[in-house]
């Protein structure tokens, strides 16, 4: 539900996020995930728990609301 926002956010981050560095940061924040997994969520074909959600909010500075696709882009 989420992968396709996550995608369009870490391709739009300046400087521009790849997979690893995505799993990087998150691993850092204790979500313990690799680049095959980031590719799987992005292709909507792994689920996304709440803590992970919750930490990549944080890593994106998004709220969970806009990971779900539930409102309009609203920074924190």
């Amino acid at each position: 539900m989420c992968g396709n926002r996550i995608h369009c956010l870490r391709k739009a981050a300046i400087p521009r996020m790849s997979q690893r560095i995505l799993a990087e940061k998150l691993q850092l924040l204790g979500i313990d995930v690799d680049k095959n997994a980031i590719q799987r969520i992005e292709c909507g074909k792994r689920f996304v728990t709440d803590i992970e959600l919750f930490a990549l909010a944080k890593v994106f500075n998004v709220s969970c609301d806009y990971l779900l696709a539930n409102s309009e882009f609203k920074p924190k």
